[in-house]
């Protein structure tokens, strides 16, 4: 399977964007996606997953803020990112795991991965 991700840009403090991941490839067996963030400097992380069954969870410092849905028909993951701050900025991944029994943002869990998206907030 393939991940391709896109809407990343610069945004001022306060406004929003819509990334997406497209999946391609063989995409029978998905158990949970998943979008992770990685600054420069810091450890790579977990910001939103979505499970087969639509159970979704955020990240501490993005709920509220950050909502991840999917879209099956489509093979499509998105990320609506709101209320940016300065410290989103980061490169974001999609992230696709095909098997477990439950779902979380460690990165290891997951297989396959895109190439990331760049976010940039100003102040």
């Amino acid at each position: 399977v393939q991940l391709q991700e896109s809407g990343g840009g610069s945004v001022q403090s306060g406004g929003s964007l819509r990334l997406s991941c497209v999946a391609s490839g063989d995409t029978v067996n998905i158990y949970c996606m998943a979008w992770f963030r990685q600054a420069p400097g810091k450890e790579r992380e977990g910001v939103a997953f979505i499970d087969r069954d639509g159970n979704t969870r955020s990240g501490f410092s993005v709920k509220d803020r950050f909502t991840v849905s999917q879209d099956k028909s489509k093979n499509t993951l998105y990320l609506e990112v709101n209320n940016t701050k300065p410290e989103d900025t980061a490169m974001y991944y999609c992230a696709l795991r095909r098997y477990g029994t439950f779902c979380d943002l460690v990165p290891g869990r997951f297989g396959f991965w895109g190439k990331g998206t760049q976010v940039t907030v100003s102040s």
